[in-house]
């Protein structure tokens, strides 16, 4: 019976240390097998786009009328007509009000009658002149009397001036008692209705309405100092005119229009900076044949800020941010990743003007940064950048 005890616990000793044999073996076998090495991340890689950029500044600005009038009387009067029909589009000389003429076609009436007589007496003094010239030469009148009938002619062609000025208002203001349209335009309604009294030929003078121009218009617009500032280094540098020297041109879009499609030139520049706001206004002159563009609309306008100029481009979806500062990554010889500062430009559609930091012949990564970082190696695929879908007059 102990013989028998004595052989089974012999067994299960046997049996626990070949069981330990096995666990130590397969402990050796896991240490002595590597981990399989991570395939390098694959990311798509392209040399910089090279070509020819120009920079627009975006501002917003309104439309106003390059004429602008209100329509004033310049004699007074009953207002007898109204001869347009509101909001519509008036040439110059188009007659828009009657007043009243009876008046003053009466004062020249008057007044012509008042030349008539001038002009008798003038005819009576250049007789009487003529018959006292014969009558000193005989020695029949004195020297005397010869100055008297001289005077009196040279009095008489002063009355006919006269006279003949006196018509000549009268006339005038025969004239004014029929409003015309001082330039051609759109018109606004009218503030006064026939048979109203109107005063004219003062300061307050009654309004009767507005015409305002509306081919060609013009585009005014405020810049902030450091913009006014960059174009007078530009200007100074040779780069860019100052829109005060030449007509730099300006691109036009309405609030419901995807595209600048309007074109025009910049015409006036302001001489001092706000003090209230900061900034400097600044004025372009667009044509507007189809009279689409109202005066006092709001218009997003793109200034011409720079170029055009050669510069390197990425997409902006290359760049990445650490804090403040910008940056790529690119690839050396051996494919190894290698973080690069780069200072940027404006952005062209869908492309980053690159100004600082890289080369033409610089492998940069633009796409799959996110599975990367600074000294791993890649497995880069080679592609192109595609210039910007978007025209260079529209980069922002």
């Amino acid at each position: 019976m102990d013989c028998f005890k004595q052989s089974q616990h012999r067994n299960k000793t046997l049996v626990g240390i070949a069981a330990l044999l096995l666990l130590v073996s397969c402990e050796q076998e896991s240490r002595s097998a590597a981990p399989p090495e991570a395939p390098p991340p694959q990311v798509s890689v392209a040399t910089p786009l090279q070509q020819p950029v120009t920079d627009w500044d975006e501002f917003t600005g309104r439309l106003q009328a390059v004429e602008s009038v209100e329509v004033r009387p310049r004699v007074s009067g009953y207002l007898q007509s109204v001869n347009f029909r509101e909001g519509t589009f008036v040439e110059k000389g188009d007659l828009l009000y009657v007043i009243d003429t009876r008046p003053y076609q009466a004062a020249v009436d008057q007044a012509r009658a008042e030349l008539s007589r001038a002009v008798a007496s003038l005819d009576l003094a250049k007789i009487n002149l003529a018959r006292a010239e014969r009558l000193f030469k005989t020695n029949v009148i004195s020297e005397e009397d010869l100055d008297l009938r001289q005077n009196q002619q040279r009095v008489s062609v002063a009355d006919v001036e006269a006279a003949r000025a006196a018509l000549a208002a009268a006339e005038l203001n025969l004239e004014f008692t029929h409003v015309k349209a001082p330039i051609s335009g759109r018109i606004s309604h009218t503030r006064v209705t026939p048979g109203n009294l109107i005063s004219g030929g003062e300061s307050e003078s009654t309004l009767l309405t507005t015409i305002v121009s509306v081919d060609p218009i013009h585009v005014s617009f405020t810049a902030d100092e450091q913009s006014v500032l960059r174009y007078l280094r530009l200007d100074m540098s040779g780069t860019r005119k100052s829109s005060r020297e030449a007509a730099n041109p300006v691109l036009l879009r309405l609030a419901d229009e995807e595209t600048y499609a309007r074109e025009g030139r910049m015409d006036f520049v302001d001489n001092q900076i706000d003090t209230a706001t900061g900034t400097m206004r600044g004025r372009a002159i667009v044509d507007n044949p189809d009279r689409l563009l109202i005066p006092g609309m709001f218009i997003d306008v793109r200034l011409l800020g720079r170029g055009p100029y050669d510069a390197l481009l990425i997409p902006d979806t290359a760049l990445g941010l650490d804090q403040t500062i910008q940056f790529v990554f690119v690839l050396d010889e051996n494919d190894v990743a290698q973080r690069r500062q780069v200072r940027t430009g404006r952005l062209h559609g869908r492309l980053r003007v690159i100004e600082e930091g890289l080369e033409a012949d610089d492998r940069v990564v633009i796409n799959g940064i996110q599975r990367i970082r600074p000294g791993v190696k890649v497995a880069p695929e080679m592609t192109t950048i595609d210039p910007p879908a978007t025209p260079a007059s529209q980069a922002r």
